[in-house]
């Protein structure tokens, strides 16, 4: 047979051909990949001199699935439904094929390579890769063959966790379910599998048999599969409200799962290809493809980051000791400075609380994080242990005076390639390094809390941050998992500002006789993880009116302090930290604080203001319009010109809902002018705040897009 393909070679030994897929970067299942597979399958069956076959990768995969750049593209049905039931088919016909195919699983199998894996008669897996369904994270379900063979192979539970929540396990649960048939050292897979292609050749094991189509004993009754997917049903409502795939993939298994597993297949298909052309999988993809081009910057294409090595980390507070997680997991030498012992005592204890959740679920032991404590952190009240940091970064008080001080201090010590990063939520930057010989190296690292779950970092430039500061930061945002979005300095960088122009319209309908509680309803209904009164009281009451403040004083009139924001200001009810805000949390279950309502209601009766009854979409409108707002004023402004990196910055950052693609795609959507023209509805009513921005006007009157303008 043929032995070299664009992207498979070919190897004979003693009669089995090793197929080794090569296409990288990740062994994609590209329509170039796609047609070197099929002819050399056909030909491998075709050969008489060959009596198996072993599919294996390289580089640290196996098959990664399908290129979803070209799945993106397409909105015709029947083109997605024909490409997907070929496909589809061609793997059904290794599966019913005349010889033995045994997958040596050396790396990522995922989506379209673990149903390729599935097809075949037996599976040899590497330790530690994984193993997975993953295509409803961009908002699609498997289409070829998946909800069919791996409910056959693991069983119906298993299955539906698998494919319903998109995540991998790995090769040793993969052999404890029954998805694998064997696992192995890395270095011993090729042996492994070559062995069980001699077990088929030599009749030890039946290609009959080992046909997971042919795998019934794992299918429940029809009583236990109604009973279990009207509960996967109620559990997925809970979690994917506003998604479609999940609830597709349900569907596929309820009407599938029968002895004619080509037709479940073709239902499967046509399923997929539903999913496919939805604007909800347009947006994940769109979220998947933006997060991995995050960062990438024309300023800095070609900049070689400098290597961090050691970080120094300033403040061992709630944010502070978050970070130190982040550092030490990281593989980073890390120092962490505190006025005195006191405050390193706590901010270690800290530490080790930030661990919590891996001591709890044993993916890590006690003894485990004290060594690692004790391996990458070292704890100090000297300034002057930072001298050979490659990296640091401030969270202690916000206050300039003293931030500054600690800077001015920092240049004396440390070498001058030092990056100087300030985790400050609020201060300008651009002020706080005036006080440098080198502004330059100075940058706003703006971690969310907890920092170590949060997946977004904000990068901030100040007016002098030099390119290589920007590329080292960069590259240090990616070293610790996070999702890296650089904007410019301004008040509230941008997703401070883009919540408050979100959720801050929320004070004015109050003020007009709106329900409180109606607003909240609306804001979870699309979406949002909560509604502005419980963010407003997660994140502090008075917090927010001294945000408010500083905007009020930098951006001028239009965000002026709402009168009745000081109202509630003056109540002394600042949230949870205080055990009430806009709701009372001394019970089991947070209640409105009368305390808040009375004033509330004493404000409306003063202004003669009657309640208001609000449809919810008219509530939604309204606060994604001010948001909207918001953040063209952002863009006019130069805090940041790219509406992928603001749509990513709210979905990672705010738990704005993905499956909309982002406040900047929404508005796309609802349409420019639309938007324009509910701005100015809202202004003739509720005043300057809600002033279109003049980019917004001039994009109404062009009739472009945020993602074309």
């Amino acid at each position: 047979m043929k032995t070299e393909f664009k992207t498979i070679q070919v190897e004979l030994k003693d009669g089995v051909a090793v197929l080794t897929i090569n296409n990288p970067p990740v062994n994609q299942l590209s329509p170039q990949l796609g047609a070197d597979f099929q002819e050399a399958i056909r030909e491998a069956f075709g050969d008489e001199a060959v009596k198996a076959v072993v599919v294996t990768g390289t580089a640290g995969n196996f098959i990664a699935g399908a290129d979803i750049t070209q799945l993106q593209a397409v909105t015709d049905k029947k083109q997605i439904y024909d490409v997907a039931l070929n496909a589809a088919r061609f793997l059904s016909g290794i599966e019913t094929g005349p010889k033995p195919v045994v997958a040596a699983i050396n790396g990522n199998c995922l989506g379209g390579g673990l149903e390729t894996a599935m097809c075949c008669h037996y599976r040899v897996a590497a330790r530690g890769i994984n193993l997975g369904q993953p295509e409803v994270q961009i908002g699609v379900i498997p289409g070829a063959g998946g909800t069919q063979r791996l409910p056959r192979l693991i069983g119906l539970p298993n299955a539906m966790e698998m494919i319903t929540a998109g995540k991998p396990i790995k090769a040793e649960a993969a052999y404890s379910r029954g998805l694998v048939d064997e696992v192995t050292d890395l270095d011993k897979l090729m042996d492994a599998a070559l062995a069980a292609a001699r077990r088929f050749i030599e009749g030890r094991l039946s290609l009959e048999l080992r046909r997971t189509r042919n795998f019934q004993m794992r299918i429940p009754s029809s009583a236990e599969k109604t009973a279990l997917l009207n509960y996967v049903k109620f559990m997925t409502f809970q979690k994917a409200k506003g998604y479609i795939a999940p609830f597709k993939a349900i569907e596929a298994v309820e009407k599938g799962l029968s002895y004619d597993i080509d037709a479940d297949i073709e239902r499967e298909v046509d399923l997929f290809s539903d999913c496919a052309i939805s604007d909800v999988a347009k947006n994940l993809i769109g979220i998947f493809l933006n997060s991995r081009a995050a960062g990438r910057l024309p300023r800095i294409k070609g900049l070689e980051p400098a290597k961090i090595k050691k970080v120094a980390m300033l403040g061992g507070g709630v944010m502070g000791s978050s970070i130190v997680h982040l550092l030490i997991t990281s593989g980073f030498s890390t120092v962490l400075w505190d006025i005195n012992d006191a405050a390193l005592e706590k901010a270690v204890k800290a530490v080790r609380k930030t661990f919590a959740y891996q001591l709890k679920k044993k993916k890590m032991t006690e003894d485990g994080l004290e060594a690692l404590i004790k391996d990458r952190l070292k704890t100090t009240t000297s300034l002057s242990d930072a001298k050979d940091a490659d990296l640091v970064i401030e969270a202690v008080l916000e206050d300039m005076t003293v931030k500054q001080k600690i800077w001015k201090e920092l240049e004396a010590i440390c070498p001058a390639l030092t990056v100087f990063g300030t985790n400050t939520s609020a201060l300008p930057i651009t002020e706080m390094a005036g006080v440098l010989s080198d502004p330059g190296r100075m940058i706003g690292l703006h971690f969310f809390n907890p920092a170590e779950r949060m997946p977004l970092l904000e990068i901030i430039c100040a007016k002098h941050t030099s390119d290589q500061t920007l590329a080292t930061s960069v590259a240090f945002g990616r070293a610790i998992k996070k999702i890296p979005i650089v904007v410019n300095d301004g008040p509230g960088f941008y997703v401070s500002r883009q919540l408050g122009g979100l959720m801050g319209g929320s004070i004015y309908l109050v003020a007009d006789g709106v329900d409180g509680a109606a607003i909240e309803e609306a804001m979870v209904e699309f979406g949002m993880p909560m509604g502005p009164a419980t963010l407003s009281d997660l994140t502090g009451i008075d917090i927010n009116y001294h945000v408010g403040k500083t905007f009020e004083k930098r951006i001028g009139e239009r965000w002026k302090v709402h009168p009745l924001t000081e109202v509630i200001y003056k109540s002394g009810c600042y949230g949870r930290k205080t055990g009430a805000g806009y709701f009372d949390y001394s019970g089991e279950k947070p209640v409105p604080n009368p305390k808040v309502r009375d004033a509330v209601a004493a404000y409306l009766k003063e202004k003669g203001v009657s309640p208001k009854k609000m449809e919810q979409q008219d509530i939604i409108d309204f606060m994604l319009a001010a948001g909207i707002n918001e953040a063209a004023y952002m863009m006019e402004e130069g805090i940041c010109d790219r509406p992928q990196d603001m749509d990513l910055a709210m979905i990672y950052g705010t738990g704005f809902p993905p499956f909309r693609g982002g406040i900047l795609r929404y508005a796309d959507k609802w349409g420019i002018k639309n938007v324009y023209e509910k701005l100015l509805e809202m202004q003739k009513s509720y005043g300057i705040h809600f002033a279109p921005c003049g980019l917004l006007k001039e994009m109404a009157q062009k009739g472009t897009n945020f993602y074309n303008i």
